[in-house]
């Protein structure tokens, strides 16, 4: 497994880190299985979340016997100091540790958020603190909005930054990547198979990290994908011709229905929350988290049959989606 430096972090870390989402849907046992596969195979860098149900305490469980050989990451979706503060209490004894290599604040969707994050009281003011009392040694930000991800890198307040890179969604070397690279901030591609959509994961890892990507954590839920996975982190990253077209080919299939997240098309005139909508349908159809997806579309006012079809969104999403359509199919699949 190749390793490199995470920017500005000075940590060496695998090409190919493991991403924490898919684990959730498998048992503690088979967890372990995989995980310690992962270790076996040169992987050093585990990411997970508060989100990610059990995931962070499958994590702990397995991998507290290598704690000082890997490098652990995991993030909140809370904006507040004293919601970080808790959530970040909770990362810790899930998994296992007295310090948490990179807290990420998760998914920062918008300017007002990322205001909320960095005024007096926010959560970056709260991990501040926890790296100076030693719970945590360096602050990253994650999204799926470009200009937000490229405002906060250009701060000088992170030291990594997470975004979804894969053959479909290369937007981010316009601006984003070239920015962190100036800046030294160290750069995490999550969703390399771009949410289960694209079928060659060596080839769309390697893609990944031939354009600027730091470390591609794609998510596994078997030892079968972390030995595929982790050969695509020792093989050289440059694609061969035949490899890329085939990328290029799948990216055309999936390039009019897939849903970046961006949030150009909110907001809905009837109230939907349109990105999460379509990534429940995503975790429900591609990773299999059939009760992970129920239980979140529980939770919301406004689900896909509230959708009236008015194509308000069509005028504001830039990649042409046909959301209506799309909200419409995922109505019929989504039970």
């Amino acid at each position: 497994m190749r390793r490199t430096t995470l920017g500005k972090t000075g940590l060496e870390v695998s090409v190919v880190g493991f991403g924490g989402i898919p684990i959730q849907g498998i048992s503690f046992t088979e967890a372990e299985k995989v995980l310690l596969r992962s270790v076996d195979r040169g992987i050093n860098f585990f990411d997970s979340a508060r989100g990610y149900t059990d995931s962070e305490e499958k994590m702990g469980r397995a991998l507290i016997r290598h704690r000082d050989e890997i490098i652990l990451a995991s993030k909140s979706l809370s904006r507040s100091a004293e919601g970080i503060t808790a959530e970040l209490e909770t990362s810790l004894h899930n998994m296992r540790t007295r310090h948490i290599d990179i807290y990420q604040i998760h998914s920062v969707g918008s300017r007002d958020q990322l205001d909320a994050v960095l005024s007096p009281g926010g959560a970056y003011e709260a991990l501040d603190k926890a790296r100076q009392d030693g719970k945590i040694r360096w602050i990253g930000i994650t999204g799926h909005f470009r200009p937000v991800l490229v405002e906060a890198v250009r701060t000088g307040l992170f030291d990594t930054v997470q975004m979804p890179y894969n053959p479909i969604e290369t937007e981010w070397e316009t601006d984003l990547i070239p920015e962190a690279r100036k800046l030294d901030v160290g750069t995490i591609g999550m969703k390399p198979l771009a949410g289960g959509a694209l079928t060659n994961a060596g080839a769309s890892i390697r893609f990944a990290l031939s354009r600027g990507i730091d470390v591609s954590i794609p998510g596994m839920d078997s030892v079968e994908q972390v030995d595929e996975n982790a050969a695509a982190g020792a093989a050289p990253a440059a694609l061969t011709d035949v490899e890329l077209a085939e990328l290029l080919e799948e990216k055309e299939v999936w390039g009019g229905t897939f849903c970046r997240r961006c949030g150009y098309c909110m907001p809905c005139p009837e109230g939907l929350n349109i990105p999460f909508l379509l990534l429940i349908e995503a975790y429900y159809t591609r990773y299999g988290l059939k009760d992970w997806a129920n239980k979140r579309l529980a939770t919301l006012e406004k689900r896909y049959e509230d959708c009236t079809g008015c194509e308000e969104c069509l005028d504001r999403c830039p990649y042409n989606l046909p959301i209506p359509d799309l909200m419409k199919r995922a109505r019929g699949i989504v039970v």
